[in-house]
């Protein structure tokens, strides 16, 4: 393939696209692992936030476009800005970050105009652009430390996707739906990343981050967040313990669990975070260990819900760690009794994405697949920064 470079060195971009940040690392084949730069900036949908908080000071109309990216915050901006008394005018991909009912936007009082209508609004309306991913800026960033993203052979990138579920099909159902097809149709956390010639039609979020990726001249690989940073954890020593293990990703709106062993995945569970304190979330864990969870435990309290797919109960009673943690809230569990342990592979929690993404990579693009897991393992030339060539 004529994006893999013809030397011994590769370069990758990862970058894990959550609700509070977004964070970058930039594997080198050539360095040790933990040589790679990477950054922790605020995430999109937040500096879409600021920028509508911003306008509203300023008592301006804005205008959304660009293409689908993530909600929350951006979400939140934006009905802010209606309620007081200001327009948001919003091409209908755009919208589409908010709800996948275009009607019920308008009715919220979203105006939406066609890209037509859209360039001749007047001026003095804030133009705001809509993506997750910004290939530019983050080149343009490297840059400025004299980092060149110009050789890159792949970039992979993470975000949360609850896929264009039908008007009369919850968006939780939907989601929890694709995550059981995609387990049963390839048991393995990598299962949720593909090349970018291959995601599925649903799957909006993640077509629209490939669509903003179309002018890199490198392999772009796309994955949900959740299995990312699960898979980044397991790549801590320390999660290997046991033959079979619990992990959870607790992130800013969401929280999902699996329970794997020797044979794949054995369970799932996802609910919103904002909804479960220590003492609930420890009680699905210990059910979901036993294999009582039901769907209905998680779905009825407004989750996504639960899926369990071995009849044989999960060992709770280690005297090392019985859960392995990872994610941004993860301090819901900092006194928990079930003796979590905090995963931080290469020494870094907050770049488990990263590495999960990395380790997909692996998976989805099977020529990089040697020189990745080498440099995983640390096997590969670990040369220093400085003795390379610019």
């Amino acid at each position: 393939m004529d994006w893999i470079e013809k030397t011994t060195r590769m370069k990758i971009l990862t970058v894990d696209i959550g609700t509070g940040t977004q964070d970058i690392y930039l594997f080198d084949s050539q360095w040790g692992i933990e040589n790679g730069y990477k950054l922790i900036l605020p995430s999109p949908t937040l500096m879409v936030r600021k920028e509508l908080q911003q306008a509203a000071r300023a008592h301006q109309d804005v205008l959304l476009s660009g293409v689908l990216m993530g909600g929350g915050p951006s979400g939140w901006g934006v009905f802010d800005h209606l309620r007081q008394g200001l327009k948001v005018y919003a091409t209908a991909e755009a919208a589409l970050s908010f709800d996948d009912d275009l009607q019920a936007l308008q009715q919220k009082g979203i105006l939406l105009v066609s890209e037509e209508e859209a360039r001749t609004l007047p001026r003095e309306i804030r133009r705001i652009c809509m993506r997750d991913f910004d290939f530019n800026v983050i080149r343009e960033a490297f840059h400025l430390f004299g980092v060149s993203l110009d050789d890159l052979t792949a970039v992979a990138i993470a975000v949360f996707d609850h896929g264009n579920a039908p008007l009369d099909i919850s968006d939780r159902k939907f989601r929890f739906d694709y995550l059981d097809e995609r387990i049963r149709a390839e048991n393995r956390l990598s299962a949720f990343a593909y090349a970018a010639e291959k995601i599925p039609a649903q799957m909006t979020r993640l077509q629209a981050v490939a669509n903003s990726s179309r002018d890199i001249p490198a392999q772009v690989i796309v994955m949900d967040t959740a299995p990312a940073a699960v898979l980044g954890a397991t790549l801590d020593p320390l999660t290997q313990r046991h033959e079979r293990g619990l992990f959870l990703n607790i992130g800013n709106m969401h929280t999902l669990a699996f329970r794997l062993g020797s044979e794949g995945i054995e369970g799932v569970f996802e609910h919103h975070t904002g909804l479960l304190d220590q003492a609930h979330l420890e009680e699905l864990l210990l059910r979901f260990a036993e294999g009582s969870l039901t769907n209905e435990n998680v779905f009825g309290h407004h989750g996504h819900g639960a899926l369990i797919y071995s009849d044989q109960p999960l060992p709770m009673d280690h005297e090392d760690y019985n859960l392995v943690v990872t994610g941004p809230r993860r301090s819901v569990l900092q006194t928990s009794p079930l003796k979590p342990y905090f995963a931080a592979p290469y020494g870094d929690m907050m770049i488990a994405g990263c590495f999960g993404l990395l380790r997909a990579t692996a998976d989805v693009i099977p020529e990089l697949r040697e020189p990745i897991l080498a440099g995983l393992a640390g096997k590969n030339a670990a040369v220093a920064p400085w003795e390379l060539e610019a």
